[in-house]
């Protein structure tokens, strides 16, 4: 099941009258909530709902065995162990199979390997994280256990996050399991702006940018001239931003309209002015993962230059492997690791560019180092930045202003200050529910009708 869709529009307010007839009822509510996540998750593939109630469970056993000193050892290496394993099985599995039938060429085996594979299921990166970070913080102290079964598999499952993150901390959820928050009119305009924008992004900016240059472009790399390969790689920066960061607003509202709040996981990220700055920008509900649960216990925070370095490195370049399983995702985390540990040196020798030379600089590094990201392979990576250096191709895509529009939204977006959305927030607040459901209703309908036919899926689902 897709947000933008019919289907999930209805789902969905399914659920919210529900969530208000059971408001007062704790067991009931989280009852119904988990339900419906089941059904949400179900929608895509039944088979694989049993794997993410496998994942809760362990999730549920280990935080319970970490906090008896007997268990507490076993408990937690474990079940780190298991959630890790299966995590790799499913997202790495073709990767090697494929990798190893290619090593294995012209044999009988390279014949046999190729129909080997297995499905990678939505959404398993995020609910696994959130397992992980569950059990890592209770052995840690920063969250009380929980004995409640139910209160482990909704904070694992709930719908709105579900399949492409923002990824939430049991510490931050938990707690609102317990008390929820009725949406207030000021809570419920933020959450309709934040779907409206979130349905605008991904609907009417990622896709189209995708369908008239990202596509045309990727798919004939060698036929293209630098005018229409730049196009192309400002389109992909434009259309990933607003395709995840479109996912995460509309996730944040439709947690909002149920009575939970989610940090954001977005703040502008094209106007990062160091690739620090760019990460704690872009995803941050992923990057203070990857800080607080990879780069701290590996030792980043300690030791000297050197040390950190090699760690920050080999710590991105695990983070572009979780991206996909694929050399091009281990080129573009080791290169990301990379810039950072040379940018610690230049901040070590108080060496800084003037801020918005950075700004440029930051922006051009994330944008080409976006080409890997995108391309299929190493070959389409090559012949994408050779395009970018050809002023001849001899089937470029056509660029219209349409196209040049899009980019030129997605640039606005990202520096548009954001007194807009308190602002916007303020005046919609003071509208009755009433008048918020029709302009929410109005809202939806006008994107519906702007956007393409068909449903596009969201671009993070496959991680």
């Amino acid at each position: 099941m897709v947000f933008p869709t019919l289907q999930f529009i209805v789902f969905f307010f399914c659920v919210l009258a529900l969530n208000g007839m059971v408001w007062s009822r704790p067991v009931w509510r989280k009852a119904m909530l988990i339900a419906a996540s089941y059904v949400f998750y179900a929608a895509w593939d039944v088979r694989f709902l049993a794997l993410m109630i496998g994942v809760s469970l362990i999730a549920w056993l280990a935080g319970i065995g970490v906090t008896k000193p007997a268990l507490r050892t076993f408990s937690k290496v474990t079940s780190i162990t298991l959630l890790i394993l299966t995590l790799g099985v499913f997202k790495y599995f073709n990767f090697f199979m494929l990798s190893f039938s290619q090593l294995l060429e012209g044999t009988a085996f390279a014949r046999d390997l190729q129909w080997i594979s297995i499905i990678l299921p939505v959404g398993i990166s995020f609910y696994i994280f959130q397992a992980i970070s569950y059990v890592m913080d209770v052995d840690r102290g920063d969250v009380p256990v929980r004995r409640n079964a139910t209160d482990v598999f909704l904070f694992i499952s709930f719908f709105p996050q579900l399949v492409a993150g923002p990824i939430v901390r049991a510490a931050h959820f938990l707690p609102q399991i317990d008390n929820p928050k009725a949406p207030d009119r000021a809570a419920r305009a933020l959450a309709i702006i934040l779907i409206l924008m979130g349905l605008f992004k991904k609907m009417v900016v990622a896709n189209y940018l995708s369908v008239l240059i990202v596509d045309p472009v990727y798919a004939l790399p060698d036929g293209q001239n630098m005018i229409t390969a730049t196009a192309a790689m400002l389109g992909y920066a434009i259309q990933i931003y607003c395709d995840f960061s479109g996912y995460s607003d509309i996730a944040i509202g439709i947690a909002l309209l149920l009575g939970y709040e989610f940090h954001r996981n977005f703040n502008q990220p094209y106007r990062a002015h160091s690739l620090r700055n760019f990460w704690q920008r872009w995803h941050i509900s992923l990057s203070t993962w990857i800080r607080d649960y990879l780069y701290i216990p590996l030792g980043g925070n300690v030791g000297g230059a050197l040390r950190s370095g090699i760690i920050v490195v080999l710590t991105m370049t695990l983070a572009g492997l979780w991206h996909g399983a694929g050399w091009n995702f281990l080129l573009w985390g080791f290169v990301h690791g990379a810039g950072l540990a040379v940018e610690r040196m230049f901040r070590a020798r108080n060496f800084a560019l003037p801020y918005w030379l950075a700004v440029f600089v930051v922006f051009v590094i994330v944008c080409l180092l976006w080409v890997p990201f995108r391309a299929a392979d190493f070959y389409e990576t090559k012949a994408m930045f050779t395009a970018l250096f050809t002023l001849d191709g001899f089937a470029p895509a056509e660029l219209s202003a349409t196209i040049w529009g899009l980019i030129a939204v997605g640039f606005v977006i990202n520096i548009l200050p954001m007194q807009w959305l308190g602002r916007s927030q303020a005046i919609l607040s003071h509208a009755p529910a009433s008048v918020q459901a029709v302009i929410l209703a109005i809202g939806v309908w006008g994107i519906f009708a702007a956007a393409q036919d068909g449903v596009a899926p969201f671009i993070y689902f496959q991680f």
